[in-house]
């Protein structure tokens, strides 16, 4: 029988030897995406579930809105909490399962950035994003699509844990759904610009 590795010791150990080497699992800025998307919105309550080393999460705080960042990796979040500092900017940072956690409050917004699980822990993260959700609420879901193994770039190159339009508009029916869709995002490789293929999903409650 093959034993699969623990996820989050996983998550842990990459956090920590980037930590070591003063260097970064993730980008620091903000995904693009994200930023443009949420920019056209009233900054109020947020939560970045899955949020990694916390680069959306802090963006967030920055612009005015009061942010929770949720990730299982410890590590990640110590790597988020010393940013943040060093940002100087205000999140609540918690250490929590996306399948499991769900605002204790109901929030304006919830972002998740390339949260790639399988699709009964995804649906679960979805759910409890989705009913953390307050009245006019929004959520804003970007991951790299299926599609991308064969006719993308990067990415995991695991068909079962990446998205769909139809998964997304499918977890999130209880939500109106502003768009989900394909889209394609440039990336610099060693043999020049190709675009890699992500889906994303914009609702509201």
């Amino acid at each position: 029988m093959t034993s699969h590795p623990d996820p989050r010791a996983m998550w842990d150990a990459r956090y920590a030897a980037a930590a070591l080497a003063d260097d970064s699992v993730w980008s620091i800025s903000p995904n693009e995406w994200v930023a443009s998307t949420v920019r056209e919105y009233t900054p109020g309550t947020a939560v970045d579930l899955g949020c990694g080393e916390g680069r959306n999460a802090i963006w967030l705080a920055s612009t005015g809105w009061t942010t929770t960042g949720v990730d299982f990796s410890a590590a990640g979040i110590d790597v988020a909490r010393a940013r943040s500092h060093h940002a100087q900017v205000d999140v609540d940072w918690q250490v929590a399962d996306a399948t499991t956690w769900r605002a204790p409050k109901l929030v304006d917004l919830v972002v998740i950035a390339y949260l790639h699980l399988s699709e009964p822990e995804l649906r679960r993260a979805l759910a409890n994003a989705v009913a953390s959700l307050a009245p006019g609420g929004h959520l804003v879901v970007i991951g790299h699509d299926r599609t991308n193994i064969t006719d993308g770039v990067g990415g995991p190159q695991r068909e079962d844990i990446l998205y769909t339009p139809e998964l997304l508009a499918d977890a999130a029916s209880a939500l109106t759904i502003e768009s989900c869709a394909r889209v394609l995002r440039p990336v610099e490789t060693i043999d020049g610009t190709k675009n890699a293929i992500d889906t994303t999903l914009v609702a509201h409650a």
